[in-house]
């Protein structure tokens, strides 16, 4: 649909039964959050909330909450931008298929950003105080903007075409802002923002930057696509909208998005910066507090009738997740055509999405030998781990489609256990010390600093993996609470981490007492707080084992050995998951809140039908 707006866009959800409205006055503090949290864990609707506490603004969220919900609003043009992602990832397409593709460079075109300042009369001005101040989690340091779309241009060829819009969380108040007057900015220095940073930094000049806040729901899907290089994000909203995205500038320069409810302009400094944080983030953790870039406000814009939209984030799966789903539906395989021999690609959202990663590629190098071994497969690896986001990946499985052509990254457990019953331990691990992992994950020995692990696979079944621990099977007895979580996979539940020397005194006892024993067919070990908890479900197992675990330090294994650089072990291989002191404190909720939230679910209240009772 080409929706003009973001109230278009609520009003068609609500009348197609994907909204509904909370009319009771909720607090922005945890309310909200708790609110959209109970209800996307139940795939409901979008929700429209009419009275929020401290601000004279509506509030609607959860808009992409579900993948059927997200290709409703798009029902009229996702075909055609499939085509025109397709085209830029592959152009031969268009010169073996001409008449098939003639319409993508029509879109391509007909969606190009339109200026107009007819628009300029139809905002008015606020400030960041009366914004809904919505705090998602209890340590949060402050109100954050989690559904915004930032954009800048570069100073040395200014224009849309070639701006950057993207999705960077924003602080508007805490830590030492001053209130109105500044907000933090969180991204990193590779993303496009820090590109055109650097450059302006470079000059001795300000950067300016616009904050764009809801809009038509193609904008901000638009700042979150990994697009293909040379495809304008607002050229993408545009075909992905319907309508051109329509902007104009301010009296002070800044670019204003004409279809926008809200848009904040401000300038970032050279080496300003100011706390940001604390934040609880995707990972299922909080991002702690650390200096990023300071904006300097300008202005604070807003439609009449404008509504603000946002977000909750949080341990997977949440609404990010289904946006992720929908980037799936829409990008198809254009990873996998950059790089040669790649079949397919998963960042697993259960884990968190940076700590891991599933990828199948061709194993081409070795068909004449009698054991064929990953060669080609670990090149393929190289690539990935040098590939956009796809670098922040602390853990990387590998497998070779030659040995299961109906193998899919997309069903962990069916995965994991084929990586595990190939794999080499004494061969097929290759680590990447001392490099950078994702700023949000703490299990490094610094921020944005860790290590990395390959596990390839490729060639035929080593073993059979056990479901069921043997009779004679034992442990030291202080590891007394153990469960099988996956065939071939155990959870140890261990004593709470008390430091590396008590750690390292800890697995030689562990591998000193497995060592006697036959345990070819149990090929992995999760040293946990809790086995109950990280054995009862995968997705329990793969976001402790690979959250909470650095490759390189907590790696062990039976009968390890270093030759010639290279680390592997005979096996069992131990992967300590325990929570470390450095590691950030895991989001949990506040019961209080949720006791409230489950009135709402009452007979009468907005949520009767929607939610279910949790806390009693």
């Amino acid at each position: 649909m080409g929706y003009k707006n973001l109230a278009e866009c609520v009003a068609d959800l609500e009348k197609n039964g994907h909204l509904i409205r909370i009319k009771e006055e909720v607090d922005p503090y945890l309310e909200m959050a708790a609110i959209h949290l109970r209800v996307y864990e139940n795939q409901g609707p979008a929700l429209l909330f009419e009275n929020v506490k401290g601000s004279k603004f509506p509030a609607v969220s959860n808009l992409f909450g579900t993948l059927e919900r997200s290709k409703f609003m798009f029902r009229d043009s996702l075909a055609k931008v499939e085509q025109l992602v397709a085209l830029r990832s592959d152009p031969i397409k268009a010169l073996k298929n001409p008449f098939k593709y003639a319409g993508s460079a029509l879109t391509a075109l007909s969606a190009l950003p339109l200026k107009q300042s007819l628009f300029k009369n139809t905002f008015q001005k606020t400030t960041i105080s009366s914004l809904p101040q919505i705090v998602n989690w209890p340590m949060d340091g402050g109100p954050f903007i989690t559904m915004p779309q930032v954009f800048t241009e570069d100073i040395d060829q200014p224009g849309v075409m070639h701006g950057n819009l993207g999705m960077y969380r924003i602080q508007l108040t805490g830590n030492e802002y001053v209130t109105d007057k500044e907000i933090g900015l969180h991204y990193q220095i590779h993303r496009g923002i820090g590109v055109h940073q650097t450059k302006a930094n470079a000059k001795g000049q300000p950067l300016k930057v616009s904050i764009f806040v809801g809009g038509p729901p193609s904008h901000p899907l638009a700042a979150v696509m990994p697009l293909p290089e040379g495809l304008s994000e607002l050229t993408f909203a545009g075909a992905l909208g319907n309508r051109r995205f329509r902007y104009f500038y301010d009296d002070e320069g800044f670019c204003i998005s004409a279809d926008a409810d809200f848009v904040i302009t401000g300038t970032v400094y050279p080496q300003e910066n100011k706390p940001e944080g604390p934040f609880g983030d995707h990972l299922g953790y909080y991002s702690l507090t650390h200096p990023f870039p300071l904006m300097k406000v300008h202005n604070v814009y807003h439609k009449k009738d404008a509504i603000w939209s946002f977000t909750v984030v949080g341990r997977p799966p949440q609404e990010d997740t289904s946006f992720g789903a929908l980037i799936h539906e829409i990008t198809g395989s254009a990873i996998p055509q950059e790089i040669s021999g790649l079949k397919e690609v998963n960042a697993v959202d259960a884990a968190g999405v940076h700590p891991l990663l599933f990828a199948i590629g061709s194993e081409r190098y070795t068909p004449y030998l009698k054991e064929r071994k990953p060669q080609e497969i670990l090149t393929i690896a190289n690539h990935i781990l040098g590939k956009n986001q796809l670098s922040l990946a602390k853990y990387l499985f590998i497998a070779a489609r030659e040995d299961d052509e109906n193998l899919s990254t997309n069903n962990i457990t069916s995965f994991l256990q084929h990586m595990l019953e190939r794999i080499n331990l004494k061969k097929d691990l290759h680590f990447y010390t001392n490099t950078t992992i994702d700023t949000l994950d703490y299990s490094g020995d610094g921020l944005n600093s860790g290590s990395k692990v390959v596990f390839a696979a490729a060639g035929a079944k080593k073993r059979d993996l056990i479901e069921k621990l043997s009779l004679d099977f034992s442990l030291p007895e202080e590891y007394a609470k153990y469960k099988i979580a996956i065939p071939g996979v155990l959870a140890i539940q261990g004593n709470p981490y008390q430091n590396e020397i008590v750690r390292q005194q800890e697995i030689a006892i562990l591998k000193g007492h497995l060592k006697s024993q036959n345990l070819s067919a149990l090929p992995l070990i999760i040293l946990c707080d809790d086995a109950e908890f990280t054995a009862a479900n995968i997705n329990n197992l793969v976001w402790v084992t690979f959250t909470r675990s650095n490759p390189a330090s907590d790696i062990d294994g039976v009968n390890d050995f270093t030759t010639n650089k290279h680390w592997g072990c005979e096996g069992p291989l131990i992967i300590d998951a325990r929570k470390k002191p450095h590691h950030a404190p895991e989001l949990i909720k506040d019961l209080e809140v949720e006791k409230r939230i489950d009135q709402m679910g009452e007979k009468g209240g907005s949520l009767h039908g929607v939610i279910y009772k949790k806390t009693s």
